[in-house]
């Protein structure tokens, strides 16, 4: 009887093992999917907008709307709006006449977006940019911040952003460059590797810095049917805080970074956010924080 139990013992160990190892490689493997890295829900909408907007979204918000402002418009598309910190710029500085549609994916970003309102009036629509519920020629433009980098088919949705646009139209939108150029978002990807050392979050890496390349870009236009010659200028900018824990909580708990912590374990996450303004504090200082960031914007003509 001594020996059966043990070995009942023995099997359970070994069976309970094998779910604890599946269950984490799955979650793990479902968090860092593609697919995940899309998903802004739960308190990450608030996150997002109360952290990282003015971490390092507005700068780039006003150079794209500065690029628009001397055309001339009667319709303007945005495609992945997020909050709308583009969509509250171009409200302020397009002319009354130009009307403005404002999607994106993931009604809890437009949702936060709505309430906190506009100027003046703006439509939004839930819509997916694989499949614009638009019909062809509608836009003098389409305008994108950061959000070519989660679209699954590039081409695709270039394709859909050239249909809706009218003959002339121009399609601007901007994509981050390699997380090294970027530097809280680097520093905070590296230290959470000392958390998750098997398995390290690489959402960061991954999708906001993994579309970097102006020659797949390129490529991405062209098969889209952009065939046009692209303008692709770097800018490089500064990111600044009051202190190391604001770009701690913006991207860790402000993004889809925090689904992949969360998948690896959900009680880590608070751990995760103080290793990570350690981090940021060795390297930029115990109090406020100043950081470059680096993007491409891109402008290509129907």
């Amino acid at each position: 009887y001594a020996r059966f139990r043990c070995s009942t013992a023995r099997w359970r160990a070994r069976v309970t093992s094998t779910l604890e190892r599946n269950g984490i490689e799955g979650r793990a493997n479902i968090m860092s999917s593609p697919d995940s890295d899309k998903v802004f829900s739960g308190s990450i909408a608030k996150l997002y907008e109360t952290y990282l907007v003015p971490l390092i979204f507005e700068p780039y918000a006003a150079d794209l709307v500065n690029r628009l402002a001397s055309r001339s418009l009667t319709r303007v598309l945005e495609i992945a709006a997020g909050t709308g910190v583009v969509t509250r710029a171009l409200a302020s500085v397009l002319p009354e006449g130009v009307s403005i549609v404002a999607t994106d994916l993931n009604q809890p970003m437009l949702d936060h977006a709505s309430a906190l309102g506009t100027k003046r009036p703006v439509e939004w629509r839930q819509a997916d940019a694989m499949r614009l519920p638009f019909q062809d020629e509608t836009f003098d433009a389409v305008v994108c911040q950061f959000g070519v980098m989660f679209f699954p088919e590039r081409p695709k949705a270039f394709s859909e952003a050239r249909r809706v646009l009218r003959s002339g139209g121009v399609f601007i939108f901007n994509t981050w460059d390699r997380i090294e150029e970027n530097e809280f978002a680097d520093t905070v990807t590296t230290a959470l590797e000392s958390l998750f050392p098997k398995d390290p979050p690489r959402f960061l890496a991954r999708t906001p810095h993994g579309y970097w390349d102006p020659l797949t870009i390129k490529r991405d236009l062209a098969d889209g049917g952009l065939t046009g010659s692209p303008q692709i200028t770097t800018v490089a900018a500064r990111s600044r805080a009051e202190s190391a824990r604001v770009p701690a909580i913006a991207y860790c708990q402000g993004t889809p970074l925090r689904n992949e912590i969360e998948a690896r374990n959900a009680a880590l996450l608070g751990e995760a956010t103080d290793i990570a303004a350690e981090a940021v504090a060795q390297r930029f200082g115990w109090g406020a924080v100043d950081a470059k960031i680096q993007a491409h914007i891109v402008t290509i003509k129907n």
